[in-house]
């Protein structure tokens, strides 16, 4: 179905990694070659991607190389193809590890005429993209050969090797050459202009283009003269009956960025809007004339206007209004073949699964009048478009009786075997667990439980218990609610961390894993408990400083009491030392030149008499207690007719304590003073910590 250029020689030896056996050559790039070999430490088959020395000529480059690798190792997507390992082989050529995907690429695939199929495959793409695009990685390779298949069947994205992060400008080969396939790539990429996501997109326009006629848009024989194609050609036109296509390609192959579609999410809500027509596969059977026209331009004429006549008669007979409709264009224009694959039947089936979607009304509004129409879908296939369209909109597990979940259920219930349904039930857990994965990350556990909830159910009726695809759903659920428990631990809130484990039990981990993650949880002191028992009450305060309890209020006469009596404490005078006030009329806390209750501030206290109240009360009660801080006590509010009160900060060279807050005599807001003695406008207030 592709084209490509390759002007290089082919490696001829095995490259030597370290823990892998390499077994032959797979396949060959203009920027790497990719072997197939065996992990040893796992045992497993995984295909190595080994750069050429001239793509990455100098240390710089392959450095930046290895980072960027590192960066895209670390997209988890469930149509991207990731990255194991990155490493140098023994010539110090990077290279990386991924997994094996033997079952062939786009490329290798005759899609014409299965719109569904098409689709389902541009669906993937798009989302693979936008994922990658939010992350700021740009493909900059996205091409035919690299949209591989796995064991069901699902596309995945492959080649990120050359992607290229945001704020990186674009990078060429020793050679000058831009990197990227030019039978794909973007005019401003061909130009080696500055690319953004909006040249991947484009290149997703040439594979619809080339999925739905079964060649590219722009030919050309060689790499330069591709790339001026693209960006001199004007856009070409579909046939007849893919007209309703052209306006997706017109804007998906627009020379400038600026007139494609702004990111992948729009594109693909483009694609949806498409409409979906039933019918015969005419487009399959225009490649073949178009490739017969080719074949007999090099005949004699005497030879091929015989075939040209019954050809086109066969085509009248075809598109007659009158005509058979159980024969389709692909069985008239190869009647000896009766027989089709396993594959071709499985894109069949979804082809009239995605025009049941827009049901029968729009089905025959679209069609042409005598037009043959598709045939009955099963109840499965309604069940299963239902999940599709469920899952495209994000309702998995919601509303009731209208999710995906639900919609899968029925289909296994109407049919176990349906070549569809493990496919699908695969993405839609995936789908839940990244779902989840954010619900948990914004602290929304209930409705991250009811989608893991959805999904395991879903998962334990159809066999899928122990199925790959929970397997990793409940690793990335551990995973999410351990970073929250770790939030939670940074935050000593053992409210968040408890309410964070609702979605273990939901997504069913195992025993081992629930229990530590509880003991995490339970490790954290509980603040909210602490500050209801401080006497007076106390608010739980989480910022710059940490987290803590500060009390309502200052410390009182009768609090500062009981200590006096616990302890026998001498408290310090009122009075200035020197002063001769100080002995004809002394003051201290428990006269402090005015009457004061029992539960007014204590005041005429020094520094150090606060600092023993405090440790007095940690000691008693077996909890951190101290005099509050100035960043502590600036998280609650001093009356206007209280005192000022002591904080642990100091000035002076800590020969001098702060005393913050105005008092009644004092419009400063905050004083440097004696610590050794009282004030009768100075109390102080106690932070409780964890």
């Amino acid at each position: 179905m592709s084209q490509s250029f390759n002007v290089h020689d082919v490696p001829t030896a095995l490259p030597d990694i370290p823990g892998y056996r390499i077994a032959r050559l797979v396949g060959d790039g203009g920027m790497a070659t990719v072997y197939l070999g065996t992990q040893l430490s796992l045992g497993r088959d995984v295909a190595i991607k080994v750069m050429r020395p001239e793509a990455l000529a100098d240390e710089v480059s392959r450095r930046r190389f290895e980072n960027e690798a590192r960066t895209i190792a670390r997209l988890e997507h469930p149509h991207i193809v990731g990255i194991h390992e990155v490493g140098r082989t023994a010539d110090g050529l990077p290279w990386y590890s991924m997994p094996y995907l033997p079952h062939g690429h786009l490329g290798k695939r005759n899609l014409t005429g299965h719109h569904a199929r098409i689709r389902e495959v541009l669906r993937a793409l798009l989302s693979a993209l936008s994922y990658a695009h939010a992350r700021g990685v740009i493909h900059r390779d996205v091409k035919a050969e690299n949209v591989l298949f796995d064991e069901a069947d699902r596309p995945l994205l492959a080649d990120f090797g050359i992607a290229l992060r945001r704020g990186y400008g674009t990078r060429v080969t020793m050679v000058g050459l831009a990197v990227g396939s030019t039978a794909y790539m973007a005019p401003e990429q061909a130009r080696g202009q500055q690319v953004d996501f909006r040249a991947d997109l484009y290149s997703v326009g040439v594979l619809a283009w080339e999925m739905l006629m079964g060649a590219l848009p722009y030919q050309g024989e060689d790499a330069l003269s591709m790339a001026l194609a693209h960006t001199q050609n004007p856009i070409p036109r579909l046939p007849p009956a893919l007209r309703h296509w052209q306006r997706f390609i017109d804007r998906a192959l627009a020379k400038s960025p600026g007139r494609r579609f702004a990111d992948a999410q729009q594109m693909l809500q483009a694609l949806e809007q498409v409409p979906q027509r039933a019918g015969r596969h005419v487009p399959a059977l225009g490649n073949a004339l178009q490739r017969m026209g080719r074949t007999v331009r090099r005949v004699s004429p005497m030879v091929w206007a015989p075939i040209v006549l019954v050809a086109a008669a066969g085509l009248g007979l075809l598109l007659r209004p009158g005509g058979d409709p159980g024969v389709d264009a692909n069985t008239a224009a190869a009647p000896a073949q009766t027989a089709s694959s396993t594959t071709e039947r499985a894109g069949t089936q979804g082809l009239a699964a995605e025009n049941a979607v827009q049901g029968e009304a729009s089905t025959t509004a679209d069609a042409a009048p005598g037009e043959p129409q598709s045939a009955p879908v099963s109840a499965s296939d309604r069940h299963l478009n239902d999940a599709e369209r469920h899952l495209r909109a994000g309702q998995l597990a919601a509303p009731a009786g209208a999710n995906a979940f639900e919609s899968l259920n029925r289909a296994w219930q109407a049919d176990r075997e349906h070549l569809r349904l493990a496919p699908m039930s695969a993405s839609a857990i995936d789908a839940a667990a990244a779902q989840a994965v954010t619900l948990i990350e914004r602290a929304d556990h209930a409705q991250a439980a009811t989608v893991l909830a959805a999904a395991r159910q879903h998962a334990v009726a159809t066999g899928q218990a122990d199925g790959a695809p929970m397997r990793k759903l409940r690793e990335q659920i551990a995973a999410a609610i351990e970073a929250r428990l770790d939030a939670a631990v940074a935050q000593v809130d053992r409210a968040a961390a408890v309410a964070s484990l609702a979605p273990a039990d939901a997504a069913g981990l195992d025993a081992a894993t629930t229990s530590r993650l509880r003991r995490l949880a339970m490790t954290i002191p509980d603040v909210a408990a602490l500050a209801a028992s401080v006497a007076g009450g106390a608010r739980v305060v989480r910022g710059t400083d940490g987290v803590f309890a500060i009390s309502n209020a200052p410390v009182s006469r009768a609090d500062y009491a009981a200590f006096i009596a616990a302890t026998g404490h001498k408290s310090a005078s009122c009075r200035a030392r020197g002063s001769v006030l100080r002995a004809l009329s002394p003051r201290d806390w428990e006269n402090p030149g005015f009457d004061q209750a029992p539960g007014d501030p204590v005041v005429c206290v020094s520094w150090h008499d606060a600092v023993d109240y405090a440790r007095w009360r940690s000691e008693r009660e077996g909890r951190s207690i101290v005099v509050a801080s100035i960043a502590q006590g600036a998280s609650v509010a001093t009356r206007a007719e209280g005192p000022a009160e002591w904080r642990s900060d100091c000035a002076s060279a800590c020969k001098e304590r702060i005393a913050a807050g105005r008092s009644d005599r004092d419009a400063l807001d905050s004083r440097s003073l004696d610590p050794r003695r009282g004030y009768d406008d100075v109390g102080f207030r106690l932070a409780h910590l964890p």
